[in-house]
């Protein structure tokens, strides 16, 4: 995530119109030597081992946070009390009391004209924001189903190494909220409505991974007979849910569907038609329209490439694709927007809160017996 931030800095302002210019400054990591290399990779002017130190440069207006989740909140806050803008990348943070002091921080920090903004990236995909605005049209109607699948298969060898990932102190859960948050913003996102209830499981495939060499002081991989980690995330988890205008939803995350690299989908269906998408095909949109005439209907597919289609008039010629790394650059747009006055910056802390008070309820319906478990704090 930090070469993608990085990268996405040195590039907005060079196809988009900014009111403002953004300059990497400082790159901030545990280890000197590591942090400079970084700082010389990803084109920062400097670098530094001391989060604290930096936020209280007077060449620093913002903080971008692509650290593991147990120090969100920590980083977060102070930054945001020192009037620095900040990034955060999802989920928010581990627990629902650190997201909910993060939000209350950025609420406070806002009064005084200081911006924050969750990095649920997904929402910058040009297909995606015009299914957005095709539901705030009322094209498909009243949305009856959600169904979401974010499918990776990064883990599905037992003997792949152990990571912070695996580790719940580190990490806060596994698959749901590495790439289920994911798919629960953007199913909220998508259907302007919120989830208020969930009923769920959850499984760890895969109890122990192998340590890296470096993790034991050998200097090289262990081998497979060598010192394991107990992992204490999920691998995969299951749920439905309830939105609160009456839709269904069905979500399913994992990082063991072998085959499956990167398939973050999700479809909606309303009682006018149906949006479907599939970021292994990043730059399509399939619409069907239920008011085509009979012997005419079916799904259709939008290249989502045209300049007037979001974002993407900013970049190469209609049926030119983008990339993974160009929703990472949009993020930065509005957020260099919104810090100039120019929108709001979302999806902002609060409303990533709501979904890490989803994360929350999802572990609690799964660690129930897949009871259904109210999303305590939702919007009314």
């Amino acid at each position: 995530m930090g070469r993608m931030h990085a990268q996405a800095w040195r590039t907005a302002h060079r196809f988009f119109d900014l009111p403002l210019e953004p300059e990497l400054t400082v790159v901030v990591g545990r280890d000197a030597d590591r942090t400079a290399r970084a700082a010389r990779t990803l084109g920062a002017a400097e670098q530094s081992t001391d989060w604290s130190e930096v936020i209280g440069r007077a060449d620093v207006d913002l903080v971008d946070i692509c650290t593991p989740g147990d120090t969100h909140a920590a980083i977060a806050v102070a930054a945001l009390e020192a009037g620095l803008h900040v990034l955060c990348e999802k989920p928010l943070a581990n627990d629902v009391a650190e997201a909910e002091r993060m939000a209350q921080a950025a609420g406070r920090a806002l009064d005084r004209g200081v911006v924050s903004m969750c990095g649920f990236s997904y929402r910058r995909t040009p297909a995606l924001a015009l299914a957005r605005r095709l539901v705030a049209e009322g094209r498909i109607g009243q949305v009856r189903h959600v169904r979401a699948q974010y499918l990776q298969d990064w883990l599905s060898d037992p003997d792949a190494p152990f990571t912070w990932r695996l580790d719940s102190n580190r990490a806060g859960s596994g698959a749901l909220g590495d790439i289920g948050a994911h798919s629960i913003d953007t199913a909220q996102w998508l259907t302007g409505d919120h989830i208020e209830g969930v009923s769920a499981t959850m499984r760890t495939f895969v109890d122990t991974r192998p340590l890296l060499g470096e993790q034991v002081g050998l200097g090289c991989r262990a081998e497979h007979d060598g010192p394991r980690e107990q992992v204490t995330v999920d691998d995969a988890v299951a749920f439905t849910a309830q939105f609160a205008m009456g839709a269904l939803g069905v979500f399913e995350a994992t990082r063991m569907a072998t085959g499956r690299r990167n398939a973050n989908r999700i479809e909606l269906n309303g009682d006018r038609g149906s949006l479907a998408f599939d970021f292994e095909r990043m730059n399509e949109l399939e619409l069907y329209d239920a008011a085509d005439p009979a012997g005419g209907q079916g799904f259709r597919r939008i290249q989502a490439t045209e300049p007037t289609h979001p974002y993407a008039g900013a970049w190469w010629p209609a049926g030119h694709g983008l990339g993974y790394e160009h929703l990472f650059t949009h993020q930065v747009v509005d957020l260099v927007r919104a810090i100039a006055g120019d929108g709001v910056a979302a999806p902002s802390f609060a409303e990533a809160a709501q979904v890490q008070r989803v994360l929350a309820s999802v572990e609690a319906s799964a660690h129930a017996d897949s009871t259904y478990v109210t999303v305590e704090g939702s919007p009314s």
